[in-house]
């Protein structure tokens, strides 16, 4: 008999959620279950909509609270909650995210399918991509490189004991190599620039090649470049010395984060470790002689950098004779060419 009173006041309690739910209004539509000990359950709505919308509730969760609710207060009265949003279906929601936004699937049958562009999950990925491309411009790691290009001699003032034509250069021969090893570490960090220092060491030889048959000799009053008096097939100069250049470098992107040019200007000084003259005669045979040739043994000046992506085009230009005093012509050393 208990249970029947149960059932019953389950059922007038779920009779009062509803109407508390579809308001004042009179019901005008009606659905009557019946259950195998003679139990009804009877349920009255507005219209037909009312009764369709009982699928949002979780009608076993009702009868599991109103059976507890029952054991619990004396003589078994009680009364459903007033707020029938508890008792709703847990609705399920997978989540998947993708490059254009975020797809939200409610229900675990997929019957409704809704697609979100999650504004703060592209700032997330922006962040992301940020601190990639941050840690990028602040690599540390040391980076090995290979410069090529071309030397020429820049006269500062003349001297008639060395006329200009005896030391004349074949552009394409007076060749530069450089290997050197450095890093670049940002200094000030910006969206689309940042200030970065390159330094290094690097190993290069400047080789001066003469357009004449003149060859360089070093005698006791200074160097001499004397005609050798026969044809030659080249005769150069060349000077191995070890640098240390030190450029600041300004480094502008793109709105993706891409590298587009750099910009540097700096300086570098150089010690000389060896220095020789080469001469290769016109049956191929070849005479090479060491010697300083006076030269001066450090070298320093200005470099300029202009960066396209991964290559980087350099000038040099040093501020010091090549030459001491009076022991050479007063000329500078113009280097430029391209690193990679």
């Amino acid at each position: 008999m208990k249970g029947v009173l149960r059932i019953g006041i389950i059922m007038v309690g779920l009779l009062m959620t509803i109407m508390a739910k579809a308001g004042s209004m009179s019901p005008t539509d009606s659905l009557v279950i019946r259950f195998a000990n003679r139990t009804r359950l009877v349920i009255y709505a507005p219209d037909k909509a009312g009764i369709q919308a009982l699928s949002n509730y979780d009608l076993n969760k009702i009868v599991r609270e109103m059976g507890m609710k029952l054991d619990s207060v004396p003589g078994g009265q009680t009364a459903i909650s007033q707020d029938g949003g508890r008792f709703l279906n847990d609705t399920v929601l997978v989540v998947t995210k993708k490059k254009d936004g975020i797809t939200i699937v409610i229900n675990d049958k997929g019957d409704t399918v809704k697609t979100v562009y999650n504004q703060e999950s592209e700032k997330e990925s922006d962040y992301q991509r940020e601190r990639r491309r941050n840690r990028s411009r602040d690599n540390w790691n040391v980076d090995y490189g290979v410069s090529i290009g071309l030397n020429n001699f820049i006269q500062q003032s003349a001297n008639t004991a060395y006329p200009e034509d005896s030391y004349d250069l074949r552009p394409i021969g007076s060749r530069y190599i450089a290997l050197s090893v450095g890093a670049m570490p940002t200094i000030i960090r910006g969206k689309y620039a940042s200030l970065k220092l390159y330094y290094g060491v690097e190993v290069a030889w400047n080789n001066f090649m003469f357009e004449g048959n003149n060859v360089a000799e070093k005698q006791p009053t200074g160097v001499a470049f004397p005609d050798a008096g026969r044809d030659l097939q080249k005769s150069k100069l060349t000077i191995c010395s070890i640098g240390i250049p030190v450029v600041p470098r300004v480094t502008f992107y793109n709105s993706d984060g891409r590298k587009i040019c750099h910009l540097g200007f700096g300086g570098y000084v150089n010690y000389r470790l060896d220095s020789y003259r080469k001469i290769k005669e016109a049956d191929g045979s070849r005479d090479r002689r060491h010697s300083d040739f006076y030269l001066n043994d450090y070298r320093y000046g200005l470099i300029a950098h202009l960066g396209l992506r991964s290559l980087n085009f350099f000038v040099k230009y040093d501020l010091n004779p090549l030459f001491q005093v009076d022991k050479g012509p007063d000329v500078r050393a113009l280097t430029f060419g391209i690193g990679f």
